[in-house]
């Protein structure tokens, strides 16, 4: 796992053999089971996680208690309730596994320490945090351009490997319909 990690930091800068086990260090490795929450509302976000393997969601629950998908991450990519994380303070959303998982997660001073020892992973973040934003805006555009339908499309289209791994029920909370509705569109659109 450790190899997966250091072949996704090499996609976006220079670690030479040396100091990736002392970057390694700042992490710890957590096992997940199947929607366990890593993270819930109005606690401290302590970490940010790294998916080795398996799939996590955040997630808000709305007055009306319907939980509100919000964002999903498969091998590879990162969760945290960002503000919540850079603040140190309660988290406004839930973090939970969509399937067993294995995460990385580094806590706020571990990640503080790690920026200041190693100025390349400062760098990693940026590029990290420069992509997040950009799907972040790019969703928010689809969100007031596209149909539901062509939402629908779009993610079926552009995420196919989300379609095998998450429950109907969390793909239409994440699109903002209801399960019974996406299961409308998914019968419409497979002719």
């Amino acid at each position: 796992m450790a190899e997966q990690f250091k072949k996704h930091l090499a996609k976006f800068v220079k670690i030479n053999e040396v100091d990736f086990p002392e970057i390694l260090n700042f992490f710890q490795l957590i096992h997940v089971k199947k929607k366990e929450n890593l993270v819930t509302e109005g606690n401290i976000c302590r970490c940010q996680y790294f998916v080795l393997e398996g799939c996590l969601r955040m997630f808000f629950i709305k007055e009306n208690g319907i939980e509100q998908t919000t964002q999903f991450a498969i091998e590879n990519w990162w969760m945290t309730d960002l503000f919540a994380f850079e603040n140190q303070g309660p988290a406004t959303f839930n973090i939970q596994a969509v399937e067993k998982s294995v995460v990385l997660a580094i806590d706020y001073l571990s990640y503080e320490k790690l920026l200041q020892q190693f100025p390349q992973m400062e760098r990693y973040f940026r590029f990290v945090y420069q992509r997040a934003f950009a799907s972040s805006q790019i969703r928010m555009k689809y969100h007031y351009d596209f149909s539901k339908e062509e939402m629908y499309l779009h993610f079926r289209d552009n995420f196919p490997e989300f379609l095998q791994r998450v429950p109907q029920y969390l793909l239409a909370s994440y699109l903002g319909f209801t399960p019974e509705y996406l299961s409308e569109i998914r019968n419409k659109t497979r002719s």
